[in-house]
């Protein structure tokens, strides 16, 4: 660790990325970037606009990068990072995505899933939402919906309700959780939302006004928990629809808030 310089970056300072595709919605660069400054890094992360059929491409040139250290994986590119890094830690194996990856000096890519970990963090400490003996129902089986989805099976939900467009996919979530909790109470009934004490949008759905709804909002009642794993914008339309029938919320940033030393960390920039 180096003093980090007053006047920004310089030809000593750590380089770090995100990769997404869109890229215009990511906070993580201004985020990490108090990150560095809290712990005195001459470090800075930037983003990495790479569309699906580049990301292989991409990952092999910054293998080459020597001063480059590590980067964070975003929508789309969690689960295809399963197949481009040499190594990955036991939970983002289960998950089956990748969010989090380190560089060693040798160039080799190890990859970790800490979405999970953030969102259950910031539930409890934003929210003041304990998971534990609740039921939940999360849309989406995709990278980010698998870390929420496995981090509440181990925070002691009671049941968890998988919905998914592509029923297979949720199906597919549904057993790799049933093997690793095989006494949780699971379901893939996505008309099941009113069933539930926390509901949750792990998919990209809200990005865009034109989106369609990633679950039935007719069905949200005061008494619940809505969650959307989305950042930008900071209020989704399921949001809006939650807050204005008296349902308390947890928007997108805290996940990320919860997380991001945890990714500095794992990315070797800070102890």
């Amino acid at each position: 660790m180096t003093d980090a310089p007053a006047h920004g970056i310089t030809g000593k300072s750590r380089i770090y990325g995100i990769l997404a595709d869109p890229i215009h919605h990511v906070k993580t660069p201004e985020v990490m970037a108090e990150v560095f400054a809290r712990h005195g890094v001459d470090a800075v992360l930037i983003p990495f606009h790479v569309k699906p059929e580049g990301l292989a491409t991409l990952v092999a040139g910054l293998r080459a990068m020597e001063n480059f250290g590590g980067f964070i994986a975003t929508v789309p590119h969690k689960p295809a990072m399963l197949g481009l890094c040499d190594g990955m830690t036991e939970e983002a194996r289960n998950i089956g995505a990748v969010n989090c990856v380190r560089r060693e000096a040798d160039g080799c890519m190890v990859g970790t899933m800490l979405d999970g970990i953030g969102f259950v963090v910031a539930l409890r400490t934003t929210t003041g939402f304990e998971p534990e003996g609740k039921r939940a129902y999360v849309a989406g089986a995709g990278g980010a919906a698998c870390a929420i989805a496995f981090a509440l099976a181990d925070a002691g939900v009671s049941h968890l309700t998988i919905a998914n467009r592509t029923v297979d996919k949720a199906e597919a979530l549904v057993a790799r959780l049933r093997q690793a909790h095989p006494g949780l109470s699971l379901s893939t009934d996505a008309a099941s939302v009113a069933d539930h004490d926390l509901v949750v949008n792990g998919t990209s759905l809200g990005m865009k006004e034109t989106d369609a709804q990633p679950l039935d909002f007719s069905r949200l009642s005061a008494g619940q928990v809505v969650a959307d794993a989305i950042m930008d914008p900071v209020m989704t339309p399921l949001l809006k629809a939650a807050e204005a029938i008296g349902c308390r919320i947890q928007r997108g940033l805290p996940m990320l808030q919860c997380q991001i030393e945890l990714m500095a960390k794992h990315m070797g920039a800070i102890a």
